[in-house]
Formats: structure tokens, C-alpha cells, sequence
């Protein structure tokens, strides 16, 4: 049995998005697993690393929660659209006020390798487009995985499988009800 943890990366729970984390979500609890899930838009924070990781700027007691969970799972789970060919910017600001230098990673003195801290946890993400996930693979280059495995391989937590839903703006009520079974099936047998 493991730990999930889904973590749901879009403004909105109303839009495909949504519509494909509910799916997971709804495997997972059919399969032995336990779980957690986290919204980032229902959490109250400053999205904004005012001062880098120099500066003190104190945890809002959500972001402490959310590394209770982020530190109870075995499995984390991050469901998001691409927008501007990445992650959107409510889940790259949470990222960057929970996974700090103490809880994800500590620096070591006159080296450019840091400890990673969040060792023998795996990923997945599960992500919408617009564009066919084929053109955004080969012709963009995968960036929004790129960023997204290099941060978590940062602080240790690996591997960072993915899965892509696109192009939505493209797709039949019947390609978009296959994918929300194939997103079902997913939680039921991970990781």
C-alpha cells in the first residue's frame, strides 16, 4: 500500500483539468491506496518568494500542511494544464514557497551539490494542452517536463513519469471521455 498524494496545479475544478483530477482521484480511492489531496487555489499563501531562499519569510500555515503531506507521501501526484509551453504560474509559486532550502534540500559549504531531502518518493504528472502532446514533445521540446522533472530530481524525488491529455481545444466529448477512463486507470494501478 502507498501513500498519494495529488496535488491539483489549475484555478479551476470546474474545467477538463479538473475534470481528469476528480478521475484520478476517484481510482485511487478504489484501489488500496491511501490518500491526500491538495488544491493549490483553496490554500491561502503569498505566491511570491519575496526574498529568494536568502531571505526569512515565514511558512502561512496551509504551506506547512501541505509539507506535512508532501513529506507523508510516498507518491505525489500533479495534475495542471501547459500554458505558455510550461507549468501556470499558481503552481510554480507554490512550488517555490514549499519546496525550501530545510524541508526539500540543504545546501552544502564550498559545493554545488545539495542534499536532497525528499528521497524515496516517485511522481507523476498528469497534464493538458492545447497543442497535440506530439508537436509539444518534438517541435517545443518538452519544456513544462523538463522544468518540472529537473525540480523534483533537485530535491530527490524520483522517477517523474507523465502523462499527456491534448489537444483538448481538439478533442470529441468521446476522446476526452477516453481519456478521463484512462486517467481512471491510472489511480487505480499506481504508481
Amino acid at each position: 500500500m502507498r501513500k498519494i498524494l495529488v496535488v491539483f496545479g489549475h484555478p479551476s475544478t470546474e474545467s477538463f483539468c479538473g475534470a481528469l483530477y476528480k478521475k484520478y482521484v476517484e481510482g485511487v480511492k478504489k484501489s488500496k491506496n491511501e490518500l491526500k489531496t491538495l488544491i493549490i487555489s483553496d490554500l491561502k499563501f503569498d505566491f511570491i518568494l519575496e526574498k529568494g531562499f536568502k531571505g526569512d519569510q515565514t511558512l502561512e500555515p496551509d504551506l506547512v500542511k501541505a509539507q506535512e503531506s508532501i513529506k507523508w507521501a510516498d507518491h505525489i501526484v500533479f495534475v495542471y494544464p501547459t500554458w505558455w509551453a510550461s507549468p501556470p504560474a499558481i503552481l510554480k509559486g507554490f512550488i517555490e514557497r514549499v519546496l525550501m532550502p530545510g524541508f526539500a534540500f540543504g545546501y552544502n559549504e564550498n559545493s554545488l551539490f545539495v542534499e536532497k531531502y525528499l528521497t524515496n518518493k516517485t511522481a507523476r504528472l498528469i497534464v493538458t494542452m492545447d497543442s497535440p502532446p506530439w508537436y509539444y514533445k518534438w517541435r517545443v521540446g518538452d519544456p513544462g517536463y523538463k522544468i518540472m522533472k529537473d525540480i523534483l530530481h533537485f530535491v530527490g524525488i524520483k522517477p517523474v513519469r507523465k502523462n499527456y491529455f491534448g489537444s483538448i481545444k481538439m478533442s470529441s466529448e468521446e476522446i476526452r471521455e477516453k481519456w478521463l477512463q484512462e486517467v481512471y486507470k491510472i489511480g487505480l494501478n499506481d504508481p
